[in-house]
């Protein structure tokens, strides 16, 4: 299994139908959301299918998380505790971090465009590059120039959150992702955003700078509940709001899912047979095992269409075009799984989702 030839996984044809539909969601806002998520994801796997390495934000349209805290200042108060926070100011000064912007030929990993992408945000200002955070809010939401605005009106000056009609808001979610916002809404498109970097896809990081080949622990639920969690929204902002077992279990399944995606798409980019690839191609195999193990239990037919995906195609260099392929359809699933999936339905994965002490604080 240390080798990329040894390692099976197959490719399956995902009709376009399957991205056309769209659930009956519980709500009209939850509806006009999904109809604008789905439509963006469909674009992109017809035409520019999500590819390797973190999905970075404009620094142009780079506003900065001192105006996120105008309406979120709990959300930024819980960010400013964790280690995306402290990377603005620690990271680079690491003896690890030095060693391998050295051997990157690089003077700092806080100036690498490599490191940046991954460690930090950078904005624009006047059009010099400037790194102004670690992993923050752009990071994860996008950069929100375009969209901070229609964000933050509730319907007029004078109008709070409480008080915003509720055809108004459904208006302004769906301004809000149509001008670039990354609504977690849907789960797999935030888990995007954690795996395009949790997997390290860059062969010349991990071969020549000895970065680790993504980080090996990293699991969606217990690295999302912890310090990271901030989900003041949810309790009208009294206090840090926690996931229902329901989407917990919804969470832990597209986390599966993504892992395996985001492994198959950087063992599709490896040129040699060294840590980079060989470690891509265990991981894929790691999490192809895994969803094995919850369709055990599930029966699902989504999940069956992700294993479908990747029953057979070879972990093998030179075979780019039909790992990503796999990792396509694997993807497809997760998304449309993220869509549709009634977490009150899949009591059976208890047994399987991390515990709360499990939780990375």
């Amino acid at each position: 299994m240390g080798e990329l030839r040894t390692l099976k996984l197959r490719m399956l044809y995902i009709p376009s139908s399957l991205c056309a539909s769209v659930p009956l969601r519980e709500t009209v806002i939850s509806l006009i959301t999904a109809t604008v998520t789905v439509m963006a994801f469909c674009h992109n796997a017809s035409g520019q299918q999500a590819g390797v390495g973190p999905s970075v934000p404009d620094a142009t349209r780079i506003v900065g998380s001192d105006q996120c805290a105008k309406c979120h200042q709990l959300e930024v108060q819980q960010w400013m505790k964790t280690p995306h926070f402290a990377t603005f100011d620690a990271l680079h000064r690491t003896p690890r971090a030095k060693e391998i912007a050295d051997r990157l030929g690089e003077r700092s990993i806080k100036r690498s465009s490599t490191c940046v992408q991954c460690h930090y945000t950078e904005q624009n200002q006047g059009g010099r590059m400037r790194v102004v955070a670690g992993v923050s809010c752009e990071s994860c939401h996008g950069g929100a120039a375009d969209w901070i605005t229609v964000h933050a009106d509730y319907g007029g000056e004078g109008v709070t959150k409480e008080r915003e009609p509720s055809e108004h808001r459904m208006k302004r979610v769906e301004e809000s992702i149509a001008h670039g916002m990354n609504n977690p809404h849907n789960i797999y498109l935030i888990a995007r955003q954690c795996y395009d970097c949790h997997t390290v896809p860059n062969e010349r990081l991990v071969n020549v700078g000895g970065h680790l080949a993504g980080s090996e622990e990293f699991e969606l639920v217990s690295w999302s509940q912890g310090m990271v969690r901030h989900n003041f929204l949810r309790t009208g902002g009294t206090a840090n709001g926690l996931p229902s077992p329901a989407e917990l279990r919804v969470m832990y399944v597209v986390g599966v899912m993504t892992d395996l995606e985001y492994s198959l798409r950087a063992t599709a980019v490896a040129s040699q047979k060294a840590t980079f690839g060989v470690t891509s191609a265990q991981r894929a195999a790691r999490m192809k095992r895994r969803l094995h193990e919850i369709q055990k239990v599930t029966d699902d037919p989504l999940i069956q269409l992700a294993l479908d995906a990747i029953a057979s195609v070879e972990l093998r260099l030179g075979n780019a075009e039909a790992i990503t392929a796999a990792a396509d359809g694997v993807g497809k699933a997760a998304h449309e799984f993220a869509e549709k999936a009634d977490g009150t339905n899949l009591s059976a994965l208890d047994a399987l989702l991390p515990k709360p002490n499990q939780y990375k604080n």
